[in-house]
Formats: structure tokens, C-alpha cells, sequence
């Protein structure tokens, strides 16, 4: 199995998130920067056998699922709250 450098580990996924969720290059490269502030990818930066093509799909659908996720528990969130207004 091929594995990547960390860097183009990264690249992958931001092509990968544009490819299967059509994510403008920009809102791509904001959720794989924002997951590496994070430190979500310190383990495939430590370990090479991590970093493989297959990994970065995973990781692809993973953080947009997350991304998701995050989104509906917001807007529920904001839901509630302006329920508890009226």
C-alpha cells in the first residue's frame, strides 16, 4: 500500500471534499485547516502507515460528516433558544 507524505495526505482530502461534496476549494481547505488546528491528524502525522489513499477518503467523509453533525446541533440549538422566547 502507497502511503503519502503528510502534506499531500491533506491535499487529498481537500480534493477529496470538493470532489464527492462539491465544496468550493476554499470551505475545503477551511475544514482540513481547521481539523489540523484541532490536532485531529498529530496520529498520521506521527504514524506513515496512516497516510494512505484509502485513509484520506475516510478522513474526507468523516470530517464533512462531522461538519454535519455540527451544523444540525447549532440550528437546533438556535431553535430551542428562540422558542424559549416567545
Amino acid at each position: 500500500m502507497t502511503t503519502l507524505t503528510y502534506e499531500a495526505f491533506l491535499d487529498e482530502i481537500t480534493t477529496l471534499l470538493t470532489e464527492l461534496y462539491e465544496l468550493d476549494d476554499e470551505a475545503a481547505i477551511k475544514l482540513v485547516v481547521d481539523a489540523q488546528a484541532d490536532d485531529y491528524f498529530v496520529a498520521h502525522d506521527d504514524h506513515e502507515e496512516m497516510r494512505t489513499l484509502e485513509q484520506a477518503k475516510k478522513e474526507a467523509v468523516a470530517l464533512y460528516e462531522n461538519k454535519q453533525n455540527r451544523a444540525q446541533t447549532q440550528g437546533r440549538q438556535q431553535l430551542r433558544a428562540r422558542q424559549k422566547k416567545t
